[in-house]
Protein backbone atom coordinates (compact mmCIF):
# COMPACT_ATOMS: atom_id res chain seq x y z
CA UNK A 1 0.00 0.00 0.00
CA UNK A 2 1.48 3.30 -0.93
CA UNK A 3 1.82 5.67 1.88
CA UNK A 4 1.22 9.67 1.50
CA UNK A 5 2.25 12.61 3.72
CA UNK A 6 -1.28 14.86 4.20
CA UNK A 7 0.12 18.80 4.36
CA UNK A 8 -1.91 22.37 3.57
CA UNK A 9 0.52 25.13 2.29
CA UNK A 10 -0.77 28.55 1.63
CA UNK A 11 -4.44 27.42 2.13
CA UNK A 12 -3.75 24.38 -0.35
CA UNK A 13 -4.37 20.77 0.34
CA UNK A 14 -2.27 17.98 -0.92
CA UNK A 15 -1.23 14.39 -0.13
CA UNK A 16 2.26 13.96 -1.00
CA UNK A 17 3.87 10.45 -2.13
CA UNK A 18 6.50 8.93 0.82
CA UNK A 19 9.07 8.12 -1.78
CA UNK A 20 12.48 5.59 -0.28
CA UNK A 21 15.34 7.37 -0.10
CA UNK A 22 17.23 4.22 1.95
CA UNK A 23 16.16 1.39 3.77
CA UNK A 24 15.83 4.06 6.48
CA UNK A 25 14.40 7.42 4.49
CA UNK A 26 11.69 8.20 2.96
CA UNK A 27 11.10 11.76 2.09
CA UNK A 28 7.66 13.27 1.17
CA UNK A 29 7.81 13.93 -2.43
CA UNK A 30 6.94 17.90 -3.23
CA UNK A 31 6.26 18.82 -6.94
CA UNK A 32 4.86 21.90 -8.01
CA UNK A 33 4.80 21.16 -11.73
CA UNK A 34 1.81 21.45 -13.44
CA UNK A 35 0.50 22.53 -9.64
CA UNK A 36 -0.87 26.17 -10.71
CA UNK A 37 -2.66 26.23 -8.11
CA UNK A 38 -0.37 25.53 -5.31
CA UNK A 39 2.28 27.33 -7.47
CA UNK A 40 0.00 30.57 -7.52
CA UNK A 41 -1.08 30.44 -4.07
CA UNK A 42 3.03 29.52 -2.99
CA UNK A 43 4.44 32.59 -4.82
CA UNK A 44 1.31 34.84 -3.44
CA UNK A 45 2.57 33.87 0.19
CA UNK A 46 6.23 34.07 -0.29
CA UNK A 47 6.17 37.72 -2.13
CA UNK A 48 4.25 38.70 1.55
CA UNK A 49 7.28 37.87 3.30
CA UNK A 50 10.02 38.35 1.14
CA UNK A 51 12.85 40.95 1.26
CA UNK A 52 13.39 43.76 -0.32
CA UNK A 53 15.88 42.71 -3.73
CA UNK A 54 16.54 43.97 -7.39
CA UNK A 55 16.24 39.85 -8.82
CA UNK A 56 15.46 36.25 -8.43
CA UNK A 57 17.33 33.46 -9.23
CA UNK A 58 16.53 29.59 -8.50
CA UNK A 59 18.66 26.69 -9.53
CA UNK A 60 17.24 24.58 -12.39
CA UNK A 61 14.40 23.25 -12.46
CA UNK A 62 11.90 22.85 -9.68
CA UNK A 63 11.62 26.10 -8.48
CA UNK A 64 11.28 27.37 -12.09
CA UNK A 65 7.81 27.94 -11.81
CA UNK A 66 7.58 28.95 -8.50
CA UNK A 67 10.35 31.55 -9.75
CA UNK A 68 8.46 33.16 -12.71
CA UNK A 69 5.16 33.19 -10.70
CA UNK A 70 6.40 35.10 -7.96
CA UNK A 71 8.13 37.42 -10.76
CA UNK A 72 5.19 37.75 -12.43
CA UNK A 73 2.70 38.37 -9.49
CA UNK A 74 5.45 41.20 -7.99
CA UNK A 75 5.83 42.71 -11.71
CA UNK A 76 9.26 41.73 -12.26
CA UNK A 77 10.26 41.24 -15.31
CA UNK A 78 13.20 39.46 -15.49
CA UNK A 79 14.46 36.70 -13.50
CA UNK A 80 17.25 33.95 -13.39
CA UNK A 81 18.21 30.57 -13.37
CA UNK A 82 21.33 28.51 -12.18
CA UNK A 83 21.32 25.87 -15.42
CA UNK A 84 22.25 22.49 -15.17
CA UNK A 85 24.49 22.64 -17.90
CA UNK A 86 25.72 25.36 -20.09
CA UNK A 87 23.77 26.17 -23.26
CA UNK A 88 24.95 27.20 -26.44
CA UNK A 89 23.68 30.46 -26.23
CA UNK A 90 25.34 31.13 -22.69
CA UNK A 91 28.92 33.38 -22.76
CA UNK A 92 31.82 33.20 -20.04
CA UNK A 93 30.24 30.67 -18.36
CA UNK A 94 30.44 30.82 -13.97
CA UNK A 95 30.06 27.37 -12.76
CA UNK A 96 30.12 25.13 -9.25
CA UNK A 97 29.38 21.82 -7.96
CA UNK A 98 26.09 20.66 -6.30
CA UNK A 99 24.77 17.62 -4.55
CA UNK A 100 21.40 17.38 -3.91
CA UNK A 101 18.96 14.53 -1.75
CA UNK A 102 16.85 14.04 -4.75
CA UNK A 103 19.52 13.50 -7.03
CA UNK A 104 21.58 10.32 -6.90
CA UNK A 105 25.17 12.20 -8.32
CA UNK A 106 26.88 15.76 -8.09
CA UNK A 107 25.86 17.94 -10.81
CA UNK A 108 26.74 21.35 -11.59
CA UNK A 109 24.83 25.04 -11.59
CA UNK A 110 25.98 27.61 -14.78
CA UNK A 111 25.30 31.07 -15.35
CA UNK A 112 26.41 33.18 -17.56
CA UNK A 113 28.22 36.54 -18.10
CA UNK A 114 24.63 38.31 -18.85
CA UNK A 115 23.50 36.65 -15.41
CA UNK A 116 26.96 38.15 -13.76
CA UNK A 117 25.73 41.65 -14.73
CA UNK A 118 22.46 41.58 -13.76
CA UNK A 119 23.31 40.34 -10.17
CA UNK A 120 26.82 42.53 -9.71
CA UNK A 121 26.10 44.79 -6.84
CA UNK A 122 22.48 43.80 -6.24
CA UNK A 123 20.22 42.54 -4.10
CA UNK A 124 19.73 38.69 -5.10
CA UNK A 125 16.57 36.78 -3.44
CA UNK A 126 17.54 33.12 -4.05
CA UNK A 127 14.28 31.03 -4.35
CA UNK A 128 13.72 27.12 -4.29
CA UNK A 129 10.56 24.40 -3.85
CA UNK A 130 12.22 22.35 -1.03
CA UNK A 131 15.41 23.19 1.16
CA UNK A 132 16.70 19.96 2.56
CA UNK A 133 20.21 19.83 3.37
CA UNK A 134 21.00 23.29 1.74
CA UNK A 135 23.29 21.41 -1.03
CA UNK A 136 21.45 23.31 -3.75
CA UNK A 137 21.17 26.38 -1.85
CA UNK A 138 24.23 26.74 -1.06
CA UNK A 139 25.75 25.94 -4.80
CA UNK A 140 23.26 28.80 -5.92
CA UNK A 141 24.57 31.13 -3.12
CA UNK A 142 28.31 30.50 -4.49
CA UNK A 143 27.47 31.33 -7.90
CA UNK A 144 26.10 34.73 -6.59
CA UNK A 145 28.53 35.58 -5.02
CA UNK A 146 31.05 34.74 -7.52
CA UNK A 147 29.05 37.51 -9.68
CA UNK A 148 29.18 40.04 -7.03
CA UNK A 149 25.93 39.83 -5.73
CA UNK A 150 24.32 40.53 -2.32
CA UNK A 151 22.11 37.92 -0.87
CA UNK A 152 19.48 39.65 0.09
CA UNK A 153 17.31 35.83 1.57
CA UNK A 154 16.71 32.63 0.90
CA UNK A 155 13.37 31.37 0.67
CA UNK A 156 11.38 28.00 -0.23
CA UNK A 157 7.80 26.57 0.30
CA UNK A 158 8.88 24.09 2.21
CA UNK A 159 11.95 23.09 4.92
CA UNK A 160 12.59 19.75 4.94
CA UNK A 161 14.14 17.76 7.66
CA UNK A 162 16.74 19.86 9.88
CA UNK A 163 16.00 22.90 7.68
CA UNK A 164 13.31 23.92 9.71
CA UNK A 165 16.31 25.11 12.09
CA UNK A 166 17.96 26.96 9.88
CA UNK A 167 17.74 30.91 10.56
CA UNK A 168 18.67 32.02 7.53
CA UNK A 169 15.79 31.10 5.18
CA UNK A 170 12.30 31.95 4.81
CA UNK A 171 9.52 28.77 4.16
CA UNK A 172 6.04 28.44 4.37
CA UNK A 173 5.60 25.01 5.61
CA UNK A 174 8.24 22.49 7.81
CA UNK A 175 8.15 19.19 5.53
CA UNK A 176 9.61 15.93 7.98
CA UNK A 177 11.32 13.28 7.19
CA UNK A 178 10.07 9.46 7.18
CA UNK A 179 10.63 6.36 8.50
CA UNK A 180 9.88 2.94 6.24
CA UNK A 181 6.31 2.29 7.28
CA UNK A 182 5.21 6.03 6.90
CA UNK A 183 5.73 7.69 10.60
CA UNK A 184 7.52 10.92 10.53
CA UNK A 185 11.15 10.46 11.84
CA UNK A 186 12.21 11.96 14.80
CA UNK A 187 14.87 14.61 14.62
Amino acid sequence: MDKSYPITIAGVKRDLPLCKVSDELYIGAFVIFGDVELTMASASELLKIAPQHDIMITAESKGIPLLYEMARQSGENKYLIARKSPKLYMKNVVSTEVTSITTAKKQMLYIDSDDVALMKGKRVLIIDDVISTGESLRAVEKLVKQAGGIIAGKMAILAEGDAKYRDDIQYLEYLPLFNADGTVKEI
